[in-house]
């Protein structure tokens, strides 16, 4: 097969699809792989390191998606990009389709047969290629959100240090949410000596949590009063709250909350790729992050490892290197029916939609059964 990887156009996003590395696991396979010159000077890969493992570069991103059977991408698709669509190709990247209209109707007019990242799921329902980033986007978030509570900021954070020192208050962190994003966003809350509070809908995950840390944390279920009174003494917010795979997330962050909060805390929406699960909150880049509702300061980027390329690329493709192996070595379709957790990762096929949850975003776009068409 021939395997494509070219530039992130997003803004700000530095990853790359393929490492060297992973070049050299498809040659050896048998595979031609192209790359865009530069794609990976983000990631501190530079296009020699991609030649001596037997990639052919190419100048333009053009030429890399016209020659490509299957193309490995970091990112969802940018409008400008959608004119590369053609029929019959394979595209492997995160997709967030379920909040994004105009790049599901492009895939599905092109007839790409498009595999999710996010949707790949396995059957105790974790999902082994949004993992990684989790871990990632986690630890970043209170990395993050700690800036934006320093007063030396232009929105004029609360100024206060997340552990405190001696004879002052610890800062108060809450997380919306206590799967992997929530659990890594406790974990660095915590090591920076915060009060942290995780909020989940499940019993049993927050009693898990309650004994990885140690009991060290306080746990709520999450409802509407809980959420409410929780958020009404925190300085750092942490919303990560995700039903279901591909699925547009929830709105547990309300804007009738904003109003008894601290003027100058701050919200850092990690779900923003979905939809986001606040009602304030939309989209926003690395080079503009933040801007403020009724005194608190949202922090909505669509893509946060993409600054941390170089380790956000190799736990990316640690994971995604074995499925694309899959794709290329078997087809896509025989891949998906000998790995029914890659078969769910199939968002669009051959101008159908193929992802329940997807759907349920889009009711007036039929679905169909992935296996009824393969």
């Amino acid at each position: 097969m021939r395997i494509g990887c070219t530039k992130e156009i997003k803004n700000e996003e530095f990853r790359v699809g393929l490492t060297p590395d992973n070049v050299r696991e498809y040659v050896a396979a048998g595979h031609e792989v192209y790359i865009e010159c530069g794609a990976g000077d983000g990631s501190g890969f530079p296009d020699a390191e991609y030649i001596e493992a037997g990639a052919k570069m190419l100048e333009k991103a053009k030429d890399v998606w016209d020659i490509s059977e299957m193309i490995v991408k970091v990112k969802e698709p940018l409008p400008e990009e959608y004119q590369f669509f053609h029929e019959g190709l394979i595209l492997f990247t995160y997709l967030h389709l379920a909040a994004d209209r105009e790049q599901t109707d492009a895939l599905l007019a092109k007839k790409v047969k498009a595999v999710a990242y996010e949707t790949v799921q396995l059957p105790d329902r974790s999902l082994p290629l949004l993992i990684p980033m989790s871990w990632i986007a986690g630890r970043m978030a209170v990395q993050e959100g700690v800036k934006f509570l320093e007063t030396s900021n232009q929105h004029k954070g609360r100024g206060v240090l997340l552990g405190g020192v001696p004879g002052t208050p610890k800062a108060e962190v809450v997380i919306l949410g206590g799967g992997q994003v929530g659990m890594n966003a406790a974990r660095m809350a915590l090591g920076m000596g915060a009060n942290v509070t995780i909020l989940d809908i499940n019993p049993k995950r927050l009693d898990e949590l309650e004994h990885i840390f140690d009991f060290k944390i306080q746990t709520l279920i999450s409802n509407d009063s809980n959420v409410w009174n929780a958020v009404k003494k925190a300085d750092l917010v942490v919303g990560c709250v995700l039903m279901n795979a591909g699925a547009a997330a929830p709105k547990v962050f309300k804007k009738k909350y904003l109003k008894d909060m601290k003027p100058g805390c701050v919200f850092v929406d990690i779900v923003i790729d979905q939809g986001g699960c606040g009602e304030t909150s939309h989209v926003t880049s690395h080079d503009d992050p933040v801007f403020v509702v009724d005194g608190v300061i949202h922090y909505c980027v669509g893509n946060i490892p993409g600054v941390v390329p170089r380790t956000s690329t190799i736990a990316l493709t640690n994971a995604t290197l074995r499925y694309g192996l899959e794709i290329a070595n078997k087809g896509l379709e025989q891949a998906a029916k000998d790995d029914r957790p890659l078969s769910l990762g199939i968002n669009t096929y051959d101008g159908k939609l193929t992802c329940r949850t997807v759907a349920n975003a889009f009711p007036d776009i039929p679905y169909c059964d992935i296996n009824e068409l393969i």
